[in-house]
């Protein structure tokens, strides 16, 4: 990959932008005019031959390549060396498509792979709609940190995979940590009626008393109402905070229950909305 040129686009659009506002700053009235004109000046850009392409074009330029290999080694070259990717090489990643899949998730795979380059490789094939990453995402969930932007990048792509994730999450749920359980059921939470998936929800409900909120929240869209007599327990419970009190109350309504009243005049969670 060394012999692939590592050339920051970003910078050469911004002295092409200099030289041109240089040139026309007569045209613009003020420099609200000048800001709105950059998407066509970026198009002239693109289609302006380019001495430090060798005369190509920058819109054409990583056009001429179509290998996975290159251009998805080249990605994370970019990254290695702390150029900014540019959008034109991603582009044609995703142009290329499904030959493309493979290769991306090779470069998941690899530990030694820079982080910003398979950070990227999730989202491209997000874009790309590729499901063939589907249990490299799961794996990853497995043991995970409570804090981890990768793992939380491929949740995103799980929960865009539609049922096809379901029966594979559920096979593996059971062995995950507590982090892995709750990121998960995030997932899980969109397919309602599904034994496993309603009594998993209730146990990290009741096994997380701090975090009931947001379990409330699963158990409201996964909408089984065998949910509410916990619900409303903890909706009663001395100590709770005003901001939970409204998820618990919020999932007992969806759920077709009715929310025991609570009064917070003393909460401090309470006393800050009351004063915004």
């Amino acid at each position: 990959m060394s012999r692939m040129p590592i050339i920051n686009f970003d910078e050469q659009f911004a002295k092409y932008t200099t030289e041109w506002m240089k040139e026309h700053q007569g045209d613009y009235k003020n420099y609200d005019d000048m800001e709105e004109d950059i998407p066509r000046v970026y198009t002239l850009f693109l289609n302006t031959r380019a001495p430090w392409l060798e005369g190509i074009t920058p819109g054409a330029y990583f056009t001429q390549f179509e290998d996975p290999k290159v251009l998805v080694d080249w990605m994370n070259e970019y990254c290695r060396q702390g150029v900014p990717v540019p959008d034109l090489l991603t582009e044609q990643i995703v142009f290329v498509g499904k030959p493309c899949e493979k290769r991306l998730l090779e470069l998941l795979k690899d530990p030694a792979a820079e982080a910003e380059a398979r950070m990227l490789a999730v989202g491209l094939l997000r874009e790309m709609e590729s499901t063939l990453p589907k249990m490299l995402y799961i794996n990853w969930q497995l043991n995970r940190a409570e804090e981890d932007e990768l793992a939380d990048n491929a949740l995103d792509s799980l929960k865009e995979m539609g049922p096809a994730v379901v029966q594979p999450i559920l096979q593996a749920v059971e062995e995950a940590n507590d982090a892995g359980q709750e990121a998960l059921l995030e997932v899980l939470s969109n397919f309602p009626g599904n034994e496993q998936i309603f009594r998993l929800a209730m146990k990290l409900f009741d096994r997380n008393p701090e975090r009931r909120a947001l379990f409330a929240g699963y158990l409201a869209k996964i909408g089984d109402d065998r949910a509410l007599p916990a619900l409303t327990e903890a909706a009663g419970e001395e100590d709770l905070g005003y901001l939970t009190f409204i998820e618990l109350r919020n999932a007992i309504e969806a759920l077709g229950g009715t929310c025991p009243e609570r009064e917070f005049e003393d909460d401090e969670e309470y006393e800050a909305l009351r004063g915004l």
